[in-house]
């Protein structure tokens, strides 16, 4: 329903830690202080009418029919199967908005920015697909057809994918790939099961380490790397997980897992059949008042920066496998941003998101006609003012022209 900085920069860091003890540890300490911290100084708690989600009725999970859209997303799939969402993929960003908070608890802050920015930069403005291209005529001010959010690599969908495939490796974004699936299900086991984020953060630094080993064209961009592609980890527990009165919290088991990943059988023998992601019976959202909000949504990001330092590279390989090269982000922000400053405060929040909509008006040339009130549309859906971001005013993108998954993509996310 996808990084940034210098190898210099995250050498220094490795380095100091490695040379200096007491810093690695200053690391851990801060990460696991981070992570007993809730943004809003409360435990969740737990209410059982309010949070169990209906899957029955008008909600009963209905598979994709001839011209539904499903896409590399699995909890928006799983929503437009049961009817939060239209059936047929396509949404406005009200509709957007308001599914994904009522089903999964996302903040409204939050959720306001993503739909918008899928609205704007893989669909018509006003709505957009959680798979393909949508059809139909064209909207007046559009140029191109839109390519929903399967379409929208490097702009949304990244490579490092949790399950889904790199897409120069794999020819497509938006499968998922039994394999990734499998090495993510056999890290727990049993009744015990619980992909939570310690799991989750371990395996996305596997998953990186293997596209830079597999994918010569694996690339992170500012905000596709530094703010999409962590929430493909985060959200699955922080959304997926099955909360009660004994777990506020969530557990997210084996069998809640496979059934928003559309995966079916015994361990021994797991099946995918695309685009049949279900919310599970039984199953409860996170409590009202908890919303998962953008600054909690930072704290996030810092807690698995601080365990994984490789998690802030932006840069890629270059057109073999292991030729990782980063990029300074002091050389992409004018200095705005650098190595020393990212894990201050909320800094890299700030500059994964800002980078999305400094990076907007070249990502629109040639799809719509307004790029000006296309980019005021962006910038009005996010609000970072409780965040205390320095201001990026721009990016160079000519940073990345060495990089041949970032060149060789075309406007329509073919290549």
């Amino acid at each position: 329903m996808l990084h940034l900085i210098s190898v210099i920069g995250l050498l220094a860091v490795a380095q100091q830690a490695l040379a200096f003890p007491s810093m690695a540890q200053d690391f851990k300490s801060q990460s696991h202080s981070h992570k007993s911290k809730r943004v809003n100084g409360i435990a969740p708690g737990f209410d059982a009418d309010a949070q169990r989600i209906d899957v029955s009725g008008d909600h009963a999970f209905l598979p994709p029919g001839h011209g539904d859209l499903r896409g590399p997303c699995p909890g928006l799939n799983a929503l437009a199967n049961h009817n939060y969402l239209p059936h047929d993929g396509v949404a406005t960003i009200d509709q957007f908005v308001q599914a994904t908070n009522q089903v999964f608890g996302m903040g409204v802050d939050l959720a306001a920015f993503l739909s918008t920015y899928g609205a704007v930069i893989s669909g018509d403005l006003t709505s957009w697909s959680i798979g393909g291209p949508p059809g139909g005529s064209l909207l007046p001010g559009l140029l191109s057809q839109p390519q929903g959010i399967s379409g929208s690599h490097n702009k949304y969908e990244t490579d490092g994918s949790p399950t889904r495939g790199d897409l120069y490796q794999y020819g497509n974004d938006f499968l998922v790939q039994l394999s990734q699936f499998k090495a993510l299900y056999e890290k727990q086991s049993g009744d015990n099961a619980n992909y939570d984020l310690d799991v989750l953060t371990q395996f996305r630094a596997e998953r990186i380490a293997q596209s830079k080993a597999e994918d010569p064209y694996f690339f992170s961009a500012p905000f596709a790397g530094v703010a999409v592609q962590p929430a493909a980890y985060t959200f699955i527990y922080r959304f997926m997980a099955n909360k009660s009165a004994e777990y506020p919290e969530g557990i997210l088991n084996q069998e809640v897992l496979k059934s928003f990943f559309s995966i079916t059988g015994d361990d021994g023998n797991l099946q995918y059949t695309p685009g049949n992601e279900r919310i599970p019976d039984n199953w409860y959202k996170r409590a009202i008042g908890d919303e998962y909000t953008i600054p909690y949504y930072s704290t996030d990001l810092n807690v698995a920066a601080l365990q994984h330092p490789e998690f802030l590279e932006i840069g890629g390989n270059t057109g073999t496998t292991n030729s990782f090269v980063g990029v300074d982000p002091s050389n992409v922000t004018g200095g705005v941003y650098n190595s020393k400053n990212l894990l201050q405060g909320n800094n890299l929040a700030c500059f994964g998101f800002q980078a999305g909509i400094q990076a907007a008006p070249d990502l629109l040339k040639g799809l719509v006609s307004n790029v000006t009130g296309a980019v005021n549309k962006l910038t009005g859906s996010l609000d970072l003012s409780g965040l205390g971001c320095p201001v990026l005013e721009g990016i160079d993108e000519s940073q990345f022209s060495q990089f041949p998954g970032y060149t060789k993509l075309n406007s329509d996310g073919s290549y």
